[in-house]
This record gives C-alpha cells, sequence and structure tokens, in this order.
C-alpha cells in the first residue's frame, strides 16, 4: 500500500482576501480626477463675520430699503418696454433675488455666531482660570496676614514698651534718692601713704635721698675759719 501524502489545507477566499487587506495597513490613496476646492476657514470666517456684522447694521437697511424702492418704482411706473421685470409677473425676479440673499444670509450669520461661541468660550476659559488664580493669591494673603496677626501678639506695643521705661525711669529715681558718700571721703581714703616699717634695734637706718639740687656735705670743700 502506498502512504499517502498529506493534503494542504486549502486556503478559502475569505482569508486570502483578509491576509491581502489587513486592518494595520494603509488604505492607498484613490486618485480623484476633480480635485477639491481648498478653503481657508478663518478667511471665510472673517468675511462673513464682516456680512453678518454689515447686516445688523442702520446702513444696510437704508441700502437694501432704497433698492427694493427703486426697483419697484422703476418697473411699476417705467414704459413696458424699459422694465425688466414688470408688475404683469408680480416682480418674479425680484422675489429670487430676496429669496437667495435670505438662503446665504441665514448660514453666514450661523457661521459668524458659532465663531463668536468659541471665542466666548475660549474666553470664559481664560476668566474661570484668572478667578482660579486670584481666588488662590486670596487665600494666600489671608493665610499670611493671619500668620502676621498670630506673630503681633508676642511683639512689644507700644503700651507695654511705655510701662517698661516708666518702671526703669523709677527704679532710677529711687537710687538717686539714696545717700551716696561723699567724693572728698573717698578721695582721701585712697590716697593715703603707707608708712615704711621702722628699723630693728641696732640697725642703722638707711640714709635719707638728700633733695634734689642739694650736693652731699662730704662732697663740699672745707674752708678754714
Amino acid at each position: 500500500m502506498t502512504e499517502r501524502e498529506p493534503r494542504e489545507p486549502r486556503s478559502s477566499p475569505r482569508r486570502a482576501r483578509g491576509d491581502a487587506v489587513s486592518l494595520d495597513t494603509p488604505r492607498e490613496a484613490r486618485r480623484q480626477l476633480l480635485s477639491r476646492p481648498q478653503v481657508d476657514p478663518d478667511a471665510f470666517g472673517r468675511a462673513s463675520e464682516k456680512f453678518a456684522r454689515f447686516m445688523g447694521t442702520a446702513r444696510f437697511l437704508v441700502y437694501m430699503t432704497g433698492f427694493v424702492a427703486v426697483w419697484l418704482a422703476w418697473n411699476t411706473f417705467a414704459p413696458e418696454g424699459a422694465q425688466f421685470d414688470p408688475r404683469a409677473l408680480n416682480y418674479t425676479l425680484l422675489t429670487l433675488i430676496l429669496s437667495l440673499q435670505a438662503s446665504y444670509a441665514a448660514p453666514l450669520i450661523l457661521l459668524a455666531q458659532n465663531r463668536q461661541d468659541d471665542r466666548d468660550r475660549v474666553l470664559n476659559e481664560q476668566d474661570r482660570a484668572q478667578g482660579e488664580r486670584a481666588l488662590a493669591d486670596t487665600e494666600y494673603l489671608t493665610r499670611e496676614v493671619a500668620a502676621l496677626r498670630i506673630a503681633l501678639r508676642d511683639v512689644a506695643t507700644r503700651d507695654f514698651v511705655r510701662s517698661e521705661l516708666r518702671a526703669v525711669l523709677e527704679e532710677l529715681r529711687d537710687e538717686d534718692d539714696v545717700p551716696a558718700p561723699s567724693r572728698d571721703a573717698k578721695r582721701k581714703g585712697g590716697k593715703k601713704r603707707k608708712r615704711p616699717p621702722e628699723p630693728a634695734a641696732g640697725a642703722e637706718r638707711p640714709a635719707e635721698p638728700a633733695p634734689t639740687g642739694s650736693t652731699p656735705a662730704e662732697e663740699l670743700p672745707m674752708t678754714d675759719g
């Protein structure tokens, strides 16, 4: 009997397709025949804000009223050959223009409001952060003031210093009132000389020094008579 060769597992088409295109590989960008227009959102937003701001002014209302009045007057009282939006057609062109203006004005106003909401949100966040910093600074200063008050309790106040000075002055006055020994007695008692000890009996006394300016008797010359 011949040994059977092991059969290779058949790969299902689904599995092969899954191995070919996995989720972790980026998908190839498809080439587009027509490129999408690139619009700067900031520039478009600024333009929409300017338009919405202009529509909310009295100037725009006056201009719009004058335009509609001239349009209606021309197409009502002008000759039929000169009318481009006759009254017989119920001013169809004017109605189309006004509806087109309204259809564009509403999204532009909403876009301007969205940008204003974004700015308000950022400003609110900044104000909140600033308020939190101010609150933290206020709490810190409050703690410092409380610590200073506690420390000032141990500091000598003006009344305490005055009372201490009064006590010292009273002590000095009391000392001045006590009678003190005279200065002359102190000087005399301090300047007494001590006598030299007397020599013993039979001992010769030391010769006293001669006064200055005199010569001893032995050196004087002897004279007759």
